[in-house]
């Protein structure tokens, strides 16, 4: 019994520990409560992060600033300002990486599916193991399942854009 109790809580510690990156990532934002329980991260960088209530995520980052999101389930919605030079924000999920420069977008991540929507710029989205890549605009969004099948951009309905940002709090 006291062996299962300490692999228990070996196990618990390990789940705490964060990479040192994701950590000063961290450090480089303010958290605020937003409309229905959503979290809403202020970051230095000028990057704010929307997360839907129970959302679980990560922020990756380097040089005192919020490079990535390493979003695991439910939603964010992201306004990220320009970047200089070739940096792009990246948003990584199990089953797409969508990267940014200068944008609105919402990403959803369910059980087998990760769906994003372009609210303003434009957002290149590509399965992590890579395949076609695809460009979203404004009202275009796209989602992708495990596989490897082409991705299809859609212009998205009022209706499931609307479901999407309510769960933000928009």
């Amino acid at each position: 019994m006291l062996a299962r109790l300490a692999s228990l809580a070996i196990i618990c510690a390990t789940l705490a520990v964060q990479p040192a990156a994701a950590q000063t990532a961290a450090a480089a934002c303010s958290s605020e409560a937003g409309p229905r329980a959503t979290q809403i991260l202020r970051c230095r960088d000028g990057l704010i992060v929307v997360a839907e209530d129970g959302a679980r995520y990560t922020l990756q980052g380097r040089d005192g600033g919020v490079t990535a999101v390493d979003l695991q389930s439910k939603a964010l919605l992201l306004d990220a300002p320009k970047q200089r030079g070739k940096n792009r924000f990246r948003v990584n999920t199990p089953q797409a990486i969508a990267a940014v420069r200068g944008t609105k977008w919402a990403v959803d991540v369910q059980d087998t599916r990760t769906s994003v929507l372009v609210l303003q710029g434009r957002v290149a989205v590509r399965r992590p193991r890579g395949g076609n890549q695809v460009v979203l605009g404004p009202g275009e969004g796209v989602d992708v399942d495990p596989g490897s099948e082409p991705l299809v951009v859609k212009r998205w309905g009022q209706a499931r854009v609307d479901a999407l940002l309510a769960r933000l709090g928009q």
